[in-house]
């Protein structure tokens, strides 16, 4: 079921005017603050790969065969249900992840958009990403992809190594990658993204420098930075414990992640959150949902979800997760219209600890207005004004606490996780103290 021709050209247009509003906005701030109960952000998981690679543990599969008729069908109803339950009338992105979304077929992605645009609204500009693989993402595919109604890629190139490729499992070479890169921007400009990882065992700063800037003469205006994280259950992590592989260095890593995003600051790019650089006003809308800690609902098997259900009061947002396996998940979703396999209500000091620590990801950080939104009693000024703990981070240079609100500053972006083990418990402290609200015991 593909999206009518006339319907994904006006996406095309609307979505490059859109970018062009982007460009020309303040780059201190970003134009949509955290979405109110009727918006939010979808995330759609397709499960499935050609082969697990080596550091990977996502809820991913490899099959002999995929029904991919049974999951559009799934994926769809799912994603029905569950704009039903939230009450949400505007999606303002839609971000196809995996597994290997670029598998699917180009139908199953205009499906699942067509079924999100008549159950609520998806406006023609709203951000709409697919996770792109080089291998599986010729050109050709690619352009059916826009047609279907995608509008940014976000390529996993993980390296311009090919030994280094080879260790991470992947099926693609530096190459293969450059190839599709270029194919991407010429069908999609301006939107798309590459991922570059670092700390690698045996990874030395200077070559992944060198991997680096020869990558800055084939991008596009956006790139994440991911540090590499041995995760249990991994090929990678088996060989570490075994002594075939070095375990990777955290030194040699965090020398890699401050160069890097000085390079990357040289060539133009903001550094708008911890793994994220993009310039022209390049950042995604989508991911930044997230970090604003807005809603978003999360279809598929595995998928993740925040969300205020209807019948909930309207006040009570929950943390949602989809049955993991795909059969079981098709078979819920056939049997219930959708495979949520969890439902944890989030209590209010829940929600700032997220507010708290996604907000400070970003370079914006914590707007008094934003924190206002989920903390009405209980402002920035009180909760860290005072601390001598934070006053320290502020004397450092780490932090910033002003009339724009709580944010880190370049240096102290870098070691946010250091930041936090203060930040938190003093979070935790003052909502213990508090003024009890009307209502409330003594």
């Amino acid at each position: 079921m593909a999206l009518p021709g006339a319907r994904a050209r006006g996406w095309a247009a609307a979505t490059k005017m859109a970018q062009r509003r982007r460009h020309a906005e303040d780059a201190e701030g970003f134009p949509s603050p955290a979405p109110p109960s009727s918006r939010a952000a979808l995330y759609v998981h397709w499960p499935y790969c050609e082969k697990r690679c080596s550091y990977c543990n996502f809820n991913k599969y490899v099959p002999r065969g995929v029904e991919e008729a049974a999951m559009r069908s799934c994926l769809v109803t799912e994603a029905q249900t569950l704009l039903g339950l939230s009450g949400v009338r505007r999606v303002d992105s839609v971000f196809f992840g995996g597994g290997t979304p670029s598998l699917a077929s180009p139908n199953t992605v205009a499906a699942v958009l067509e079924a999100v645009d008549q159950a609520a609204h998806l406006p023609a500009d709203s951000e709409v990403t697919l996770e792109a693989n080089p291998t599986s993402a010729p050109g050709s595919r690619l352009a059916a992809f826009g047609a279907a109604g995608i509008n940014r890629l976000s390529i996993g190139l993980q390296s311009l190594d090919d030994k280094e490729l080879q260790l991470l499992g992947r099926t693609h070479s530096a190459s293969d990658a450059l190839q599709t890169l270029a194919e991407a921007r010429r069908l999609f400009p301006g939107r798309v993204s590459v991922d570059l990882m670092l700390g690698l065992p045996a990874q030395k700063s200077g070559p992944w420098l060198r991997q680096l800037r020869e990558l800055l003469a084939y991008c596009d205006d956006h790139i994440s930075l991911y540090q590499l994280t041995l995760e249990r259950g991994t090929a990678l992590f088996s060989q570490v414990q075994r002594g075939t592989l070095p375990a990777p260095d955290p030194e040699v890593a965090a020398e890699m992640y401050q160069e890097g995003r000085a390079v990357l600051r040289e060539a133009g790019f903001r550094q708008y959150e911890v793994s994220n650089f993009a310039r022209n006003g390049a950042l995604s809308t989508h991911n930044w949902t997230y970090w604003q800690c807005g809603q978003y609902l999360g279809v598929g098997p595995g998928a993740h979800g925040r969300f205020v259900p209807q019948g909930a009061g309207g006040h009570t947002r929950e943390a949602r997760i989809q049955t993991l396996e795909p059969d079981n998940w098709m078979k819920e979703v056939t049997l219930f219209g959708h495979g949520t396999r969890k439902r944890v209500p989030l209590g209010e000091l829940e929600l700032l600890e997220e507010v708290l620590a996604m907000g400070l990801r970003t370079d914006v950080g914590i707007t008094h207005q934003h924190w206002q939104r989920f903390a009405s009693q209980l402002s920035l000024w009180d909760v860290f004004g005072s601390s001598q703990e934070v006053k320290a981070l502020l004397v450092q240079g780490l932090l910033l606490l002003d009339h724009r609100g709580l944010r880190c500053s370049w240096e102290g972006l870098a070691v946010l996780d250091s930041l936090l083990l203060t930040l938190l418990p003093r979070l935790q402290e003052a909502w213990l103290q508090r003024a009890p609200s009307p209502g409330q015991g003594g």
